[in-house]
């Protein structure tokens, strides 16, 4: 079933300018093979901005969640070329893209993907002790106090509500200073309150860290959060909207669906 939960609204934040961290080139994602393919993503071409918070919409079947995915190197475009900075990701072995998707990008999903045995803390520094990453102990202290977990830290994910463990998620995500964070549905699996302070949380590392963050959401108070919203239709770029409010994102997604 959908999931339909609506967040309150928070004041539109200004859209950030600056050359782009992610850029897509004609990106084609077909599925199958013969009469039986289907165009997934149909000759997408877009940029993300550094330090913007933007999210990616459209009904279902558009291709937003392959174009993310194709965005942070988790599948593979059938034609075209997607730039992370001034790398081509789609020209990767295998090998270079694992460590590219490790040291300079971070994931945010639906499920939260603790590990159950290790504290909040754990959980956040995990990934840089798997990279054997020196820690930068002023971010992280700022990321803790920003999502306020500082007294959450020492408490395993049973323990934490479903808010405070997706915002050890972002945090997670948000610790080694990825070019980009990518979140897929991030509020999907919270109640209204804790999908707000997730959404805020997100807002914020954009605009007082500098991160660049792109967002699959379904819904339109979410969207709202964003600085600009990529709408999507058959797998093609359908329109581009700067400073989203809720009740236009609304109306331009009922007008694609019509």
């Amino acid at each position: 079933m959908q999931d339909t939960t609506q967040f309150p609204a928070p004041t539109p934040p200004d859209r950030p300018g600056g050359p782009a961290a992610v850029a897509a080139r004609g990106v084609v994602k077909t599925h199958g093979t013969g009469t039986s393919s289907v165009r997934a993503l149909d000759g997408v071409s877009v940029d993300f901005a550094r330090g913007a918070f933007t999210a990616i919409m459209g009904p279902s079947g558009s291709g937003k969640s392959t174009l993310l995915h194709c965005l942070a190197g988790l599948d593979t475009p059938t034609s075209g070329s997607v730039h992370l900075g001034g790398t081509d990701i789609t020209r990767l072995d295998d090998r270079r893209l694992t460590l590219l998707r490790r040291d300079r990008v971070g994931f945010v999903f639906q499920a939260f993907n603790l590990l159950p045995t290790l504290t909040a803390e754990q959980n956040i520094l995990l990934p840089a002790q798997i990279a054997r990453r020196p820690v930068d102990r002023a971010r992280f202290d700022h990321i803790v106090a920003v999502t306020g977990l500082a007294d959450r830290l020492h408490h395993l994910p049973a323990k934490l509500s479903g808010g405070q463990q997706q915002r050890v998620a972002v945090a997670r995500a948000l610790l080694g200073a990825p070019d980009v964070v990518y979140a897929d549905e991030p509020t999907g699996n919270l109640d209204s309150r804790s999908g707000a302070e997730v959404l805020d949380f997100l807002a914020e590392s954009a605009r007082g860290l500098g991160q660049t963050v792109v967002m699959v959401t379904h819904d339109p108070v979410a969207a709202s959060y964003a600085d600009r919203v990529v709408f999507l239709r058959d797998g093609r770029v359908a329109d581009d909207v700067a400073a989203p409010t809720a009740e236009a994102v609304s109306a331009r997604l009922l007008g694609l669906e019509g």
